[in-house]
């Protein structure tokens, strides 16, 4: 006849069950212990995920910004490029025009001199310094070469330099009177302004 109390008895019969119990304290411990840890880690993490966001949100506006300063100055650059590159088409003849300027007027002063002649020499000299004149005149008109011969306009400094200013009744004041020398443009640029006299 046993002397074991029930309560002894039940757990002599079941010291598995006993040791389970044990066992599972501890773990049902650790996971309540990692229960509480995880939201502060997961908190820790997500702000650390925002500011590694933040950064690169930042740098890839700072970079577009880059882009688009980049492709502005390009846009400015090509722009300048096709502005030089118009100019030398348009102005790189611009010192060999005013060298043959002086021929131009050397021609037109031989016109001058021989107009009232009779002599058929110079006549037929004429003719030709005549033939030669108009080929200047046609190969200037080809290179946009134009002539300003402002006689009875009013004086424009743009265009003109005044080298003498005279009392003249018979025209308004500020208007060309006399045209000592022509002026030329070259496609509108002034390559030698036209010397005149001025009415007062």
């Amino acid at each position: 006849m046993s002397t074991q109390t029930p309560d002894q008895e039940a757990e002599n019969q079941n010291p598995e069950d006993s040791q389970t119990a044990a066992q599972e304290t501890p773990e049902e411990t650790n996971q309540v212990q990692d229960s509480d840890l995880e939201p502060e880690d997961s908190a820790e993490e997500g702000g650390e995920l925002e500011q590694a966001l933040e950064a690169a949100l930042e740098e890839a506006r700072n970079a577009k910004d880059d882009l688009l300063r980049v492709q502005a100055e390009m846009q400015n650059l090509r722009r300048r490029t096709e502005q030089d590159i118009e100019k030398a088409h348009k102005y790189g003849q611009e010192k060999l025009s005013i060298e043959l300027l002086a021929v131009m007027d050397n021609l037109e002063r031989s016109q001058e001199a021989t107009s009232n002649s009779e002599d058929e020499a110079i006549k037929a000299i004429r003719e030709g310094v005549d033939l030669t004149v108009k080929g200047f005149a046609d190969c200037f008109a080809k290179f946009n070469i134009e002539v300003v011969d402002p006689l009875g306009e009013p004086f424009d400094p743009q265009l003109h330099q005044a080298m003498s200013i005279q009392e003249n009744t018979e025209s308004e004041p500020n208007t060309v009177i006399v045209v000592m020398q022509k002026g030329y443009t070259l496609h509108g640029r002034v390559i030698r302004p036209a010397m005149v006299m001025v009415s007062k």
